[in-house]
């Protein structure tokens, strides 16, 4: 694959049992790139290795004085060069592009992950892992698969110029191929050490990110309470660690690539000497010494290329375990699990959840009061066929949405959470989003009475008449919370799906505009299914039908007023009455009822 062929159709089925695993798997599936960038690397190499034999029996020639031999000599070098320009050239951009490559898979598999799980993916793993995952973890998986194959073909570089001078001076030829392994393996006792190094700088580092990212999200909060010193501190001394972690791993680094200069330097000098005693004796030529000489010196080019790829590995290993631990997470589903169910229409009908009992009629407006704001969340979710434990299938129109694949699920059943998000952009493009056709944008609007937003929006973008051309910053941060989620819900309106579950959509509006909001709501989805989960008596009054979950099933069912008036624990939660203020109410109601009896 090359970088033009980005982004993948089908980024595949990653392995990601271990990290170990992931990264082979991450080879395999880029073998050709791999097998490309050895074969440039193997002609880099091995022609920069040839040019110490070349200049060997160019000395060699003018001691003899042999023109012949010396143009030979030159005609060999030039090509040498040649050989070795281009190796070059061709190695970088095949090892680049293989870095570039296996990052894009990665950030492919992550996205489509991330897709897949939608809400419940922060729910499994921090966001700052997530965020350190797809960022810094992506570019280290890069290295080690970019760095195996310059690697390879320096191993393989090294065993054929050792073999080499075996043949052409078998007495220093002997010493050099025993010394060279030992240089090349040297630093193996350090490795462990430098890994457990390394992967506490990573544990500390993805620490820092994950308080970095809470601290930003909740930063308008923070100033409120004035919180905000106190988590800048924490932040301060998280990124102390970090830096102290980094120090100690640098230095265990700094150990290993001393040795790799001073190793190779004591087996030159023991060459040096050993070869004058020989030339001093007549059993080496001039020639020869010299051309043993320089390829000890040039051999330690490639050797750099095995610290090089112990610190890919130490530092990719980790990245990668983190990697496979967000990939290995699954969509929970029922016990019988998915279906293809690609080639049947959407799903029509009534929503209703074995699980609690929860029932929302097809076309009709259900409103759901639940205690626990958690549990409303986690409701939400499964009501939308992504939940974030497994548990019987909500049914929709009688089918699984289990058995329907993600994408028809998700077009058949759209959750909006309490917090939705708001990217960049302008407000076209934050409708930009697929939809019905049915709703327009202006409706929706109106419908989440947006009038207020628009107005602000198009003052704070220079040059902006049109509403829609107005740009939104990042998470909508210029705007106040109301007005995100008007915002929000209005965005949802226009997809106009089949079923629409709204988890608190007007818990940050005032209680004028939440009337509107509710009268607008429920004109505009007329004869489509919505479930609204609030304890809010102005969206509940506009309810059909009203449904209160208590401690994971349904404990009543009816209309806002009636559960009002009826029931106790409805009425503590909507009404947040004292538990005086609900003995009173329970005395009167039975006095009511043994008046209506009379």
């Amino acid at each position: 694959m090359q970088i033009q062929d980005l982004p993948y159709p089908d980024p595949g089925v990653p392995d990601a049992r271990s990290g170990s695993r992931f990264l082979w798997w991450l080879f395999r599936n880029q073998l050709g790139g791999q097998l490309k960038s050895l074969a440039w690397g193997l002609l880099h190499f091995l022609s920069i290795s040839a040019l110490p034999f070349c200049v060997g029996v160019a000395v060699q020639a003018v001691v003899d004085h042999s023109g012949r031999r010396l143009a030979l000599a030159g005609g060999l070098l030039v090509l040498c060069c040649i050989g070795s320009a281009l190796g070059d050239t061709f190695l970088h951009r095949s090892a680049v592009t293989n870095w570039i490559t296996a990052a894009a898979r990665v950030q492919q598999l992550l996205a489509h992950k991330a897709a897949n799980l939608g809400s419940a993916l922060t729910r499994r793993v921090a966001a700052g892992e997530v965020v350190a995952v797809s960022t810094g973890d992506v570019e280290k998986i890069g290295w080690f698969v970019e760095a195996w194959s310059r690697f390879t073909a320096a191993a393989v570089t090294i065993v054929v110029v050792c073999a080499g001078m075996v043949v052409y001076q078998p007495q220093l030829g002997v010493l050099v191929a025993v010394g060279l392994p030992v240089l090349a393996l040297a630093a193996l006792p350090l490795l462990p050490r430098a890994t457990r190094r390394a992967d506490f700088q990573r544990e500390k580092a993805g620490r820092a990110t994950e308080l970095a990212s809470d601290t930003v999200a909740g930063l308008r909060v923070l100033r409120g309470i004035g919180g905000e010193e106190l988590f800048l501190d924490r932040y301060r001394r998280a990124s102390q660690e970090v830096r102290h972690a980094a120090v100690r791993s640098a230095r265990m680094w700094s150990l290993i690539a001393a040795i790799q200069v001073l190793l190779p330097g004591l087996l030159l000098i023991a060459v040096v000497w050993y070869g004058v005693h020989l030339a001093r004796q007549g059993r080496v030529e001039i020639g020869e010494l010299v051309a043993v000489y320089s390829s000890v010196m040039i051999l330690s080019y490639p050797l750099r290329h095995f610290e090089e790829i112990a610190m890919a590995y130490s530092f990719s290993r980790p990245s990668a375990t983190r990697a496979a631990r967000v990939l290995s997470l699954e969509r929970a589903m029922s016990a019988e699990g998915s279906r293809d169910r690609a080639g049947d229409s959407l799903p029509a009908g009534d929503l209703y959840d074995p699980a609690t009992g929860l029932l929302a009629p097809s076309g009709r407006l259900t409103a759901v009061v639940c205690g626990d704001p958690d549990a409303a969340g986690l409701l939400a979710e499964r009501l939308g066929g992504h939940p974030s434990e497994e548990g019987t299938s909500v049914l929709l129109g009688g089918v699984p949405l289990d058995e329907l694949p993600l994408g028809s699920a998700r077009t058949a059943v759209l959750v909006q959470d309490k917090d939705p998000v708001l990217l960049s952009g302008t407000l076209r493009e934050l409708l930009d989003v697929p939809a019905s056709g049915a709703v327009g944008a202006e409706e929706a609007l109106a419908a989440a009475q947006c009038a207020d937003v628009l107005a602000a929006l198009v003052q704070g973008s220079l040059g902006a008449e049109d509403p829609m051309d107005a740009r939104i910053t990042e998470r909508g941060r210029s705007l106040s919370g109301g007005q995100r989620q008007r915002l929000a819900l209005a965005r949802s309106l226009f997809t106009d799906p089949e079923v629409l579950v709204l988890d608190e959509p007007t818990s940050a509006v005032d209680s004028h505009t939440e009337a509107r909001i509710a009268q607008g709501v429920r004109d505009l989805r007329a004869g489509r299914t919505t479930v609204v989960f609030t304890s809010s008596p102005l969206l509940l009054d506009h309810a059909d039908r009203v449904v209160l979950v208590h401690e994971g099933e349904v404990a009543a069912v009816g209309v806002h007023r009636d559960l009002a008036r009826k029931e106790p624990r409805y009425r503590a939660v909507v009404t947040r009455e004292t538990d005086e203020e609900a003995a009173l109410n329970g005395v009167l109601n039975e006095l009511e009822e043994i008046e209506e009896t009379a």
